[in-house]
């Protein structure tokens, strides 16, 4: 881990991610977002015309999807550009420019689907008999049909289409205050140095084995934020309000069902996860208990429970050495497999080390035309590495589906996003524990395992949780005071982490970090997957090639299908408690092994 932060320019360019394959320069840009101009008054003389012909259905469900395939590359340098330095006013100002015109383009979009629900569905299927480049449209227009009563008339969609730069508003707000102009403190290191605090390093900060350092980082960080919770309270409200007001506009019954329903999942997979959590909380106290004792700590706080129980197997992994390990691991998933990942690797799809400004955390992007670009913060740990793993997860999931899919199904949805990421990790881990004959490291790798089960299964599930809780309070008329928000975050962290742990006031704000809850329902997801993603990698290390190829199709489906129908095809019934009881079986029998060799 770096002390000092390099500015932007001072990162060499093989460490950062190939944005000029995209667009060469912000003039390249400008000229697709001319065309664009030029695409959506095009789109403008289709208006109701599609139930007239099967021709006229083909060419404006063609012209939509080239509408959003240049669409998403603008879009996506927008936002690379403007993520690697938020300080730069150029990219941000491109950026809102994006934005406004991605309003335009749901606007120019806007009446296609309510003139298709305005029509009987008898037409639609004659049209796709009559036509055969029509055929690949089946499931997009089956899907449509599907959500019938929550779509509005064509004048309420385009007004709502307008309002999207103004919804988008509290996510952009919250964006700036938390990556652009929050500023952390220095804190002293364990080897008496002043080093600057910030959200990059604030994780390896906590698995420090000094743990005044710990205690340092954690105080300071929270006392940074918590100077803000009003404001990052008045951002949340203002996002979960906007939800609200759009799920009673369409009908539904909650902004749960708003959000899910739009992949075809029933509510009742996000309740089978909570309730299976609350029922298999127990192995979660016991870990706790475990690492109390293994800490020899009179009592655990909150800045205690990242840093490694096995102190003497300090992994200090450097990027292209962690590169390797990923290689190997991944062995299983096949040739095919490796030769993508590879192209990553070698193709500068990855941006790599923290700069000043850059946007904190990881994830993976990209448009239909692009690279699956992934943005890290790399710093020399273990949990780093498994970060490159779960990003490049994404990022082979997304090459697969663009390399079968058209473009109107070139996206996969979230509820199966988590899946192949983890897949990734769990490879990672078994490989790394399989080939570590040192006892210690062993040691180390089993509480990484169980490292993965609280923060992925555990944590997620109470973020999801606690969206559900601020969101039914909204509903129910009350208000997202910062008060309110700290005291309900505190109650689910006394609930999750139980008796044995001391839950530090400072712990209260947390939820102001977390960018995911802009995300609409989104974090759930990450326990749904890892739960998946067990059951797979037990299948492709057992039954190998065969398993190897139903998940090679799986990674290809894309939105082909609904996400509960795909993961069938894979063999996985997500409808019931099944994935994740199983996953909870799996953390109580390591929780006990590991509990009898440390």
């Amino acid at each position: 881990m770096a002390d000092k932060i390099l500015e932007r320019d001072d990162i060499k360019l093989e460490d950062k991610w190939d944005v000029e394959s995209l667009y060469p320069d912000v003039e390249a840009w400008e000229k697709d977002v001319d065309i664009m101009k030029g695409l959506l008054t095009e789109m403008e003389s289709y208006k109701g015309t599609m139930g007239t012909s099967s021709n006229n259905l083909l060419k404006t469900l063609k012209l939509k999807d080239e509408i959003t395939r240049v669409m998403g590359n603008i879009y996506v340098y927008a936002h690379m550009s403007l993520d690697v330095d938020t300080r730069v006013s150029k990219y941000q100002s491109i950026f809102d420019k994006a934005n406004v015109l991605l309003v335009q383009v749901e606007e120019a979009l806007s009446f296609i689907i309510p003139e298709i629900l305005e029509s009987e569905e008898s037409l639609w299927m004659g049209y796709l008999e009559e036509l055969d480049e029509l055929k690949v449209y089946n499931h997009h227009l089956e899907d449509i049909l599907r959500q019938k009563k929550h779509i509005l008339s064509k004048r309420e969609e385009s007004i709502l289409a307008q309002m999207g730069d103004v919804a988008r508003a509290p996510e952009n707000i919250y964006s700036m205050l938390n990556n652009a102009d929050i500023k952390f403190p220095n804190i002293i290191n364990e080897h008496g140095e002043e080093v600057e605090l910030s959200q990059g390093n604030f994780i390896p900060f906590m698995e420090n084995t000094n743990r005044d350092v710990r205690i340092r980082a954690f105080t300071e960080f929270y006392k940074t934020y918590n100077s803000f919770k009003n404001t990052f309270a008045a951002t949340l409200s203002g996002e979960l309000k906007k939800n609200l007001f759009m799920a009673k506009l369409r009908n539904y019954n909650s902004t749960l069902e708003a959000s899910i329903s739009n992949n075809n999942v029933p509510v009742s997979v996000y309740e089978n996860l909570l309730n299976s959590i609350h029922h298999n909380l127990s192995g979660m106290y016991k870990y706790m208990e475990t690492r109390k004792r293994v800490l020899q700590l009179e009592e655990l706080h909150m800045y205690d429970i990242y840093t490694p129980i096995v102190k003497d197997a300090d992994f200090k992994i450097p990027y292209d050495e962690g590169v390797e390990m990923i290689k190997k691991a991944l062995a299983p998933l096949g040739e095919e497999y490796l030769k993508g990942m590879n192209e990553g690797f070698d193709n500068r799809w990855i941006d790599k080390f923290e700069n000043r400004g850059k946007r904190s955390g990881a994830y993976s992007t990209g448009s239909y035309d692009s690279k699956p670009f992934i943005l890290l913060n790399y710093h020399d740990t273990l949990d780093n590495v498994f970060t490159i793993a779960h990003e490049m997860g994404h990022s082979l999931h997304t090459y697969f589906t663009k390399k079968n899919q058209p473009m109107v199904y070139a996206d996969y949805s979230i509820f199966v996003a988590e899946v192949a990421s983890t897949v990734n990790e769990l490879l990672l881990l078994s490989y790394m524990i399989e080939n570590t004959e040192d006892k210690t490291k062993r040691a180390y790798l089993m509480n990484h395992y169980l490292e993965s089960f609280r923060t992925t299964v555990f944590r997620q599930a109470m973020f999801a949780e606690f969206e559900l809780i601020i969101n039914k309070h909204l509903q129910e008329g009350g208000a997202l005071t910062a008060d309110y928000l700290c005291g309900e975050y505190r109650k689910l962290n006394e609930l999750y982490y139980g008796k044995g742990v001391v839950i530090d006031p400072e712990i209260d704000i947390e939820w102001a970090r977390i960018p995911h809850f802009y995300y609409n329902y989104y974090v759930f997801q990450y326990a749904t997957g890892f739960s998946a993603a067990v059951s797979l990698v037990k299948r492709i290390k057992e039954d190998g090639v065969e398993a190897v190829e139903k998940y090679l199709k799986f990674l290809g489906s894309g939105s082909s299908d609904y996400p509960i129908n795909v993961l069938k095809e894979a063999g996985l019934d997500m409808t019931s408690t099944t994935p994740v009881d199983d996953a909870m079986k799996v953390f109580r029998e390591l929780v006990e092994e590991f509990d009898k060799i440390v």
